[in-house]
């Protein structure tokens, strides 16, 4: 929806864009890479995401029809939206891959293009669900145009369910983890952890690392699966998914260190509640089964599914409406991953913080803007096209949809929800200017030219354009 604005709306952009330089007004309109929306993917779940050496990015998820093993690509996370996407393989006609098949996760190792995945046999009854995980392996280098056969089964101790298989190098040695039921313990899965002697064989006695005792990894099922790792800050960290694939499902976390014996479950501590879960506040609900990957800057960023509703109808493996998504992820200064919440749909939010005192972020408690360092959600907005021609930008926290920053006549800038009229229009509308050369955004106010969102005390105020308080950098 779009409002004619007043002459003085259009004068004050005018104003703001004289304000800065020719090099600063064309980096607004040359970003580096597309801003990722989300859903990124729509009904691709337990989506597996990474960069890599070639420069592109691959993807590959669960289908809802549970049929097919998929694989697309691109140079950026943005593209992946509508990438080609590959049929690498399709279930057989009868026997133990026949049915379903669950959770593919594509990797290089020793050379070869690998893809591990679950899989049972059809025919309907409990008989589908005597999951079993396979892998399947490419004849050439480019894992999108090879031809793919059947490798195997993974040989696990036990003949039991198990799926979710992953694999990663730490010092020299490839290990895998996985989720298995095993025999006399009373669950639905655990995580396991092994080194690697081939894509399909253990080089030793797998490691139990975790049996879902606490209460929010038994909502519905008992759950410990889909391990995703990551190492950072002298730390490895595992992820894992638990509970039912409703919107209990969340993401649990596992951490060790870097010189620890990976293979010793006293290494490992287990967080004492979910660092992932539902997020009413943005309609994001159950997410899960993740993995990791890099944004185009080298940032980190998480990789996850998720549905935009809470009620299901009928059993929640058997609805599509679960998405692929990404966002950010942040660390704590103790060096710990910081999930925060699922972001909610839209282009991905940024932080900002002053470049004056990098302790002073935009914020905000509730519907006041404060200058601080609250919980990462706090510190999330979203950018959104403005109303007042296409260089013009409009504010949104992520934790409160349908509300922006509203810059007032005295001054003062507020959240607001949305009244939809030419003057809510007018008040809300900012124009984003970049200075390459400091590496700082600020947002000029329409409604106020030669005013910009810019910190007083510790609160958000409009401040002279030029003042150095009203120079952010974006994060």
């Amino acid at each position: 929806m779009r409002f004619a604005l007043s002459r003085r709306g259009f004068i004050g952009t005018a104003a703001a864009l004289s304000a800065a330089p020719m090099a600063t007004r064309a980096a607004v309109d040359t970003p580096a890479a597309p801003v990722p929306v989300n859903p990124l993917v729509k009904q691709r779940a337990d989506a597996q995401i990474f960069r890599h050496d070639d420069g592109f990015y691959y993807m590959t998820g669960s289908v809802p029809e549970y049929d097919r093993l998929v694989l697309r690509r691109s140079k950026t996370i943005a593209d992946l939206t509508t990438a080609p996407e590959a049929v690498l393989w399709r279930h057989e006609k009868t026997g133990p891959r026949s049915g379903f098949l669950w959770a593919p996760e594509l990797h290089l190792i020793d050379g070869k293009w690998i893809v591990y995945f679950a899989a049972g046999p059809s025919g309907g009854g409990d008989d589908v669900f005597r999951i079993r995980s396979y892998a399947v392996v490419c004849d050439g280098a480019d894992p999108m145009t090879g031809k793919w056969s059947v490798l195997g089964e993974l040989q696990t101790p036990w003949d039991s369910f198990n799926l979710d298989s992953t694999s990663f190098v730490h010092k020299g040695v490839r290990y895998i983890a996985w989720a298995q039921r095993e025999p006399g313990i009373d669950s639905n899965s655990n995580l396991y952890i092994a080194r690697l002697k081939t894509p399909l064989m253990l080089a030793g006695k797998p490691t139990r690392l975790t049996v879902p005792t606490l209460e929010w990894e038994t909502l519905g099922y008992k759950v410990a699966e889909a391990p995703a790792v990551l190492h950072r800050k002298g730390r490895l960290f595992m992820t894992y998914s638990a509970s039912a694939t409703d919107a209990r499902y969340c993401l649990g976390m596992l951490s060790a260190d870097e010189n620890a014996d990976l293979l010793d479950a006293k290494s490992w501590t287990k967080s004492p509640q979910p660092v992932f879960q539902t997020c009413k506040e943005t309609s994001v609900f159950g997410p899960g089964h993740n993995s990791f990957t890099v944004d185009e800057q080298g940032r980190d960023m998480l990789v996850y599914h998720g549905r935009d509703y809470e009620a299901i109808k009928g059993d929640p493996l058997f609805n599509p409406d679960r998405h692929t998504r990404v966002q950010r992820l942040y660390y704590t200064a103790e060096g710990m991953p910081d999930f925060g919440v699922p972001v909610g749909n839209g282009p991905l939010p940024e932080r900002f913080i002053s470049a004056v005192d990098p302790k002073m972020l935009l914020a905000h408690e509730g519907t006041q803007l404060v200058a601080g360092n609250p919980a990462l959600p706090q510190t999330q907005f979203r950018q959104l096209p403005g109303r007042a021609g296409k260089q013009s930008v409009m504010l949104s926290p992520i934790l409160m949809p349908d509300h922006y920053l509203v810059a007032d006549k005295d001054g003062a800038v507020t959240i607001q929800q949305d009244q939809k009229s030419a003057d809510f229009a007018l008040r809300s509308q900012f124009v984003r200017l970049a200075d390459a050369r400091s590496g700082t955004v600020r947002f000029a106010a329409i409604s106020a030219p030669g005013k910009a969102l810019g910190v007083a005390g510790n609160r958000i105020r409009l401040v002279p354009s030029r003042d150095a308080t009203a120079r952010w950098r974006a994060d």
